[in-house]
């Protein structure tokens, strides 16, 4: 097992199964030694568990948790095209968009679920770049979503 797995397990956490596109697209992408996450929904168990716009239909807490799921299925994302999570060198940039009731004007706190949950897992190698925009609708109806980019270590390596 690698260290990563092992980290998030310490954390009660489970890598989850890759999540299918609802598009045309594929979930992750490498080229070079960056690989690129497609939006990362907060799917459990193929569905999401909540619905709606943050700051009215979905609390604050609710949402930093689902931006926390949905930064889990980006590692998944991420796995499944590099295998062993070890070989993230580092997390390097965070996109979250948050569906946002009107006056909702706290998105960086919600996107904070991503941040501090790469903190947990990867230490100094989880520090990022992040944007967190605030958007009158997600797909699916999603309270958030997010996309991942992480340097990776070179195959020829």
């Amino acid at each position: 097992m690698s260290k990563t797995l092992d980290r998030i397990a310490e954390l009660g956490l489970t890598l989850p199964d890759v999540a299918t596109p609802a598009g045309a697209y594929v979930p992750a992408l490498r080229t070079g030694n960056y690989v690129y996450t497609s939006g990362q929904l907060p799917v459990v168990d193929g569905k999401l568990p909540a619905t709606g716009h943050i700051g009215s239909d979905v609390d604050l807490e609710t949402g930093y948790d689902l931006a926390r799921t949905a930064g889990l299925n980006a590692l998944a994302a991420i796995a499944g095209v590099i295998g062993d999570l070890d070989k993230i060198v580092r997390v390097v940039k965070v996109t979250g968009f948050v569906n946002s009731a009107d006056d909702f004007t706290q998105q960086p706190s919600v996107i904070n679920g991503v941040s501090e949950l790469y903190g947990e897992i990867f230490g100094d190698r989880g520090q990022h770049t992040r944007s967190a925009v605030g958007v009158n609708t997600l797909p699916l109806g999603t309270p958030v979503e997010v996309e991942v980019v992480v340097e990776v270590e070179d195959d020829a390596a």
